[in-house]
């Protein structure tokens, strides 16, 4: 075994809700969308060729992205969720003990990416308001960086960095390092000052941008991920991806997503509705709040998260702890939202201020 490996934990999922005697249990841990499928994007999928393997370049899928972008085909990599895609980026660019600056706390599959690759993490501690702190993370460029991830808006947290937080910060990278904004969350993004990830691209030559089917489009089981990169960086990443890895099945589904489109905004937008509901009851009870920009919150509570999970475990809801850093807690069924918003002022009257 590789010794480097030892101490990389294993990625933590959400788990599901345990079932409880006369209540509907909610899983409100993983970020899923809690939709199920359109019917339309269910009819276009077919079993019939699961004896052949698919197209390995998603060539009609890249297609209908270049369209949707006014891009070429090669500007895109698909892969296995937006995860699989990060892999990867980071095969494409890091040699061995390269470094790849990201913050933290922020997606905790960047660690574990870059250890399997063998290249080397440097987490930047966030800023006191959740945010990326770009200026402690510009300080960290080294001559090994090779890769800086910007989670955005980031998870757990929620918070998304501003236009021109991103492009002060991109005028003092080196060219040659690579800067991927990892936009999983990005259609539940509200705020109008958060940065055009697709106009940084357009004007600097070493942006790439992760996006995903997984949560808006509610395709999370279906695993279908993509990269849009710069032509020479594109092709690189497009040699690294696992052969065959997006299933037709898969590939179908996204493309009826991206055909039924406005069919999924207008659930896009009730979950940002309710995402309002539940940031302002919180808020109302004495929550502190960070800005989030996703379909999530975050409720940042040292020495009370475990305390908080296992009381919401006691009324059904199945939350997203982080060590004793804070609790991450998806938006999802409106049941599941309103019981969160009871639970919440009953924690904050019995165990006190968080």
């Amino acid at each position: 075994m590789r010794r480097s490996l030892e101490n990389v934990p294993a990625y933590l999922a959400g788990k599901p809700a345990a079932a409880l005697p006369g209540l509907t249990s909610f899983k409100v841990s993983s970020n899923e969308n809690p939709y199920s499928p359109l019917p339309e994007v269910v009819a276009a999928l077919s079993f019939e060729q699961i004896n052949r393997y698919p197209d390995i370049s998603n060539t009609r899928l890249r297609d209908l992205l270049a369209a949707k972008y006014h891009l070429v085909t090669d500007n895109f990599a698909t892969g296995t969720g937006s995860v699989g895609v990060l892999q990867q980026i980071v095969q494409a660019t890091c040699d061995f003990e390269d470094e790849i600056v990201h913050a933290w706390r922020s997606f905790e599959a960047y660690p574990i990416v870059a250890a399997v690759n063998g290249a080397i993490s440097v987490p930047v501690p966030l800023r006191a308001d959740e945010s990326h702190d770009l200026d402690a993370m510009c300080a960290a460029i080294t001559a090994r960086t090779q890769l800086i991830l910007i989670c955005q808006p980031n998870n757990p947290t929620g918070v998304a960095a501003k236009r021109d937080e991103l492009v002060h910060f991109l005028d003092r990278v080196p060219a040659h390092v690579t800067v991927v904004i990892d936009e999983a969350y990005v259609e539940f993004i509200t705020d109008q000052r958060i940065a055009d990830s697709l106009d940084l691209f357009h004007n600097y030559k070493n942006v790439a941008i992760l996006r995903t089917f997984s949560k808006a489009y509610g395709l999370a089981g279906l695993r279908v991920g993509y990269a849009i990169a710069h032509l020479d960086l594109a092709e690189t990443i497009r040699k690294c991806t696992l052969p065959f890895g997006v299933s037709n099945i898969a590939e179908d589904a996204a493309i009826a997503a991206l055909k039924y489109e406005d069919k999924l905004m207008v659930r896009v937008r009730h979950i940002l509705e309710e995402r309002s509901r539940v940031s302002e009851a919180l808020t109302a009870q004495g929550w502190k709040l960070s800005d989030s920009q996703a379909n999530f919150v975050w409720l940042r509570m040292p020495g009370k998260t475990g305390v908080f999970t296992q009381s919401a475990a006691e009324v059904g809801l199945s939350v997203r702890p982080y060590g004793d850093e804070g609790v991450r807690i998806t938006i999802g069924e409106d049941e599941a939202n309103s019981r969160l918003i009871e639970m919440c002022a009953t924690f904050i009257k019995e165990v006190g201020q968080v």
